[in-house]
């Protein structure tokens, strides 16, 4: 399907602390309208060109919205420091279903819901390239980020497309430029490669106990339970990007449980200065923090 930008998109301004937003519709998916929210420096001339935060809420695929209050601030932060922020809606796959997404949730379903959700980003994705103009974006600085739920939907849309894209020609023209995950975790991380890496800003808790910090089942159901599933936490991904040479920022919070899925504003200028360095600069940066 080609987007087209005028027609296809249902607009309306906000405001937010004086952040002018604005709303598009970039796909509808059966009862689905998805959405997503645009947050645009205040100053900008016709000729400017903006780095991008494509953000995707948390909220287990069964909860959460683009504009709850704490995705809002951070796309609201990245306006104000040089990017578009642009927070998205998904389908939310496991609303109101009595397996939930723990242990009595079928692998099978599971990997359904990762594939979907991947898919969701993807496609938001390709909306915002196929409008980069009247958006005023840089198609080649967009940087993938979410917290929990969504940060699982970003690192497999961005490291595993190949696996669970059905239509990979409809995202030719989507190339991620760095990653931003909270309390993230990917289906295999054997899909990272030096073709596919880039830049990734990590935190998580060790003590996880839905999303894990290694290599662990989902929720740690245990084997037995319909809902086992291998996972590979962010230690997993920090070392695959160790051992190919591409920067990574990991914030390791030892014994914290899923709290660190929260957006952690009190880090947020290091985690844009990360970005500024590796991504518009072309540095190669590797950092692990570890707090107690």
């Amino acid at each position: 399907m080609k987007y087209i930008f005028l027609s296809f998109c249902m607009l309306s301004v906000l405001c937010l602390n004086a952040q002018a937003v604005t709303t598009y519709t970039y796909s509808v998916k059966g009862g689905d309208t998805l959405k997503l929210d645009v947050y645009a420096p205040k100053k900008m001339k016709k000729s400017d060109k903006f780095p991008v935060l494509l953000w995707m809420h948390g909220g287990g695929f069964s909860i959460g919205a683009r504009d709850f209050i704490d995705d809002a601030k951070l796309c609201e932060y990245a306006a104000k420091n040089g990017y578009i922020g642009v927070s998205i809606s998904y389908r939310l796959l496991r609303k109101g279903i009595s397996t939930g997404f723990g242990c009595e949730c079928a692998k099978e379903d599971k990997l359904e819901t990762f594939k979907q959700a991947a898919i969701d980003y993807l496609d938001a994705a390709a909306f915002i390239v196929e409008n980069a103009e009247a958006l005023q974006i840089d198609t080649t600085k967009i940087i993938a980020g979410g917290s929990s739920a969504g940060a699982e939907g970003t690192l497999n849309a961005v490291y595993m497309r190949e696996h669970f894209a059905d239509s990979l020609n409809k995202y030719n023209n989507v190339k991620f430029a760095g990653v931003f995950s909270c309390a993230g975790a990917i289906v295999n991380a054997d899909y990272i490669t030096q073709s596919n890496a880039v830049p990734t800003v990590l935190f998580h808790g060790t003590k996880d106990q839905l999303v894990p910090f290694d290599t662990a089942p989902h929720h740690f159901c245990e084997p037995e339970k319909p809902g086992y599933l291998m996972l590979d936490g962010s230690k997993i991904i920090a070392k695959k990007l160790e051992e190919l040479e591409i920067s990574y920022y990991f914030n390791i919070v030892k014994e914290a449980m899923h709290e660190i899925s929260t957006i952690p504003f009190e880090d947020l200028d290091k985690v844009f200065n990360f970005f500024e360095r590796t991504v518009m600069n072309n540095e190669v940066i590797q950092t692990k923090i570890i707090k107690r």
